[in-house]
């Protein structure tokens, strides 16, 4: 037979990496004395780069979940099977204490360390990271209730992956959702109809339609609903403590753009049975926390698509020639790779830096809780918004072996505007940053206080904090603050990440952001930073290394 195809100038499998192999987020670490953290955090970053487990997501991802209502009998059911991948993966999560660690051992640093192994983690498989960073976020919010948290914390942060419809209290480990979304409403959840009645027996009872519901699967659910004294919180979970299904109907699973691994559901309440959670009519104050721990989560799943996107786009540059040479070696790839590696640097260290902000504001730190309250903000806003762009200009980097499905860069694609928009899409963000602003003016001056941290060290930098203290005081009329509102959120975002890289990265990506991010000299897509960055310094630091090597 006549050879006609020999595959040749085609990069190999990106398999046996570390996804820690980062040294923004390592560095991360040892700044905030979380180092103890490290070992795990590297050996989760092997694991998410093993062969077995990249065809444990790409299996994940092709084999969706399906929604069964009924029984071959007729009976209701209500059950969603995943394929074992999404299993194997979640055990692998919930093991590392992915999805509520911090809240059992709160040593100092905690919530850093849970996020560098959940930013680690995610580009094993983003989807099954939704119920992972949902549980995260039920335990704070739960705690308005003492009773109730006293039976469920200790199930929730258990390490133990343990799925299945069975009631929740004779469990080894518990899943939380949330369910507030309705179709009427959306992020306006103060519009939500769904009411809730008391039964007279410390329980109510639950009666609407959610439209969207992520992992409807989980164990336990905060859920919004109406009563008499307003809209209020509820634990509501999926089987009754005799055993009988609760009034929670799965009417349909929603076919996504992405995070397919991940079922997402339409819900029906028929008088489902729910205990209250904090007070009665302060639903939105009670789960705000748990709001704000999943846009925390948002911003580190964006870092680490953005990650995933430029180690792929490294990868296959390194190994495929053109014109005599690698495609790496070539100074407009050079430009496009290394404006890559900067926008991801910046997002991981804005990400981390978050994290520890968390960890400060559990330890009662006033000026910390203040950073976060408005980095998250803007933080959500601005990273969240700047991971579809980098997986698209990743992708390309590849070609058209970049737009087949087996090189996982579409799914990459798919997934990033998901980050964007769930917890509140850029709108929504940028309003809060206003509300922040207006509300919490220790937020502002807690931002301020971290900026300025940086004074002096980079006249670009200095000069954009002085551009907001300006812009901020011509506010002062609503409308006109709204209009500019997403205008600002950038470029707080902006002057925040150029902040921690002038103090914390290397003087090449430091250097670099600063001039095109702050400076102007920049232009409409990447690639085009300003002919005086260091490539050379920048790429080196981002290029892709052993296991052994990222582990040194």
């Amino acid at each position: 037979m006549t050879v006609t195809h020999e595959v040749l100038n085609q990069a190999p499998p990106l398999t046996g990496f570390s996804a820690a192999d980062d040294p923004a987020l390592l560095a991360a670490l040892h700044r905030a004395d979380a180092g103890w953290g490290a070992p795990e955090v590297l050996e989760l970053g092997a694991l998410a780069g093993t062969e077995a487990v990249r065809e444990q997501s790409r299996m994940a991802e092709e084999q969706p979940p399906r929604l069964h209502t009924h029984d071959r009998f007729g009976h209701r059911i209500d059950e969603v099977e995943f394929h074992p991948a999404w299993h194997r993966l979640m055990t692998v999560a919930v093991e590392h204490g992915l999805h509520a660690a911090p809240w059992a051992d709160p040593r100092p640093g905690a919530h850093l360390v849970r996020a560098a192994k959940f930013h680690v983690w995610s580009q094993a498989e983003p989807g099954h990271g939704c119920p992972v960073s949902m549980t995260y976020a039920a335990v704070p919010a739960l705690r308005a209730e003492p009773a109730l948290a006293r039976q469920y914390e200790p199930l929730l942060t258990a390490r133990s992956y343990d799925y299945g419809l069975r009631p929740p209290l004779g469990k080894t480990g518990l899943i939380a959702g949330m369910s507030m979304t309705e179709k009427q409403g959306g992020s306006d959840v103060r519009a939500n109809t769904t009411r809730a009645v008391p039964a007279g027996d410390g329980t109510y009872r639950i009666t609407g339609h959610k439209w969207f519901t992520s992992a409807p699967m989980s164990d336990v659910f905060l859920v919004l609903a109406q009563t008499a004294e307003g809209l209020s919180c509820f634990l509501l979970p999926r089987v009754l403590p005799d055993g009988t299904r609760n009034g929670m109907r799965l009417m349909r699973l929603k076919d996504k753009l992405g995070n397919r691994s991940n079922a997402s559901s339409e819900i029906e309440y028929d008088e489902a049975v729910a205990w209250p959670v904090g007070e009665p009519g302060r639903g939105v104050r009670t789960i705000v926390e748990m709001v704000n721990m999943t846009r925390l989560d948002c911003v580190i799943g964006s870092a680490a698509g953005m990650r995933a996107g430029l180690r792929q786009a490294l990868h296959h540059t390194a190994h495929r020639h053109a014109f005599g040479r690698a495609l790496s070696e070539q100074p407009l790839m050079q430009a496009v790779l290394a404006d890559l590696a900067i926008e991801s640097e910046a997002a991981t260290t804005l990400a981390m830096r978050l994290a520890t902000a968390v960890d400060g504001a559990q330890a009662g730190d006033a000026g910390e809780a203040a950073l976060r309250r408005l980095g998250l903000a803007v933080g959500k806003y601005w990273v969240c918004k700047r991971g579809s762009a980098h997986a698209a200009e990743a992708l390309e980097c590849l070609g058209g072996n970049g737009y087949v499905e087996e090189s996982g860069m579409p799914r990459l694609y798919r997934e990033a505007p998901l980050l964007s928009i769930w917890e509140g899409s850029g709108n929504v963000a940028a309003l809060d940053v206003l509300r922040a602003l207006a509300k919490e003016p220790a937020s502002l001056d807690a931002y301020f206080a971290e900026v300025d941290a940086a004074a002096g060290a980079d006249r670009r930098l200095d000069a954009a904090v002085a551009g907001i203290r300006k812009t901020l005081g011509t506010l002062d009329d609503p409308e006109r603050a709204q209009r500019a509102a997403r205008s600002l959120a950038e470029r707080m975002a902006l002057a925040l990440q150029g902040a921690l890289l002038v103090r914390h990265s290397i003087p090449a990506v430091a250097d670099a952001f600063c001039a095109s991010r702050l400076d102007g000299e920049w232009g409409h897509a990447f690639g085009t930073l300003p002919a005086t960055a260091d490539l050379a310094a920048i790429l080196e630091r981002a290029r892709v290394k052993s296991p052994s090597e990222a582990a040194a």
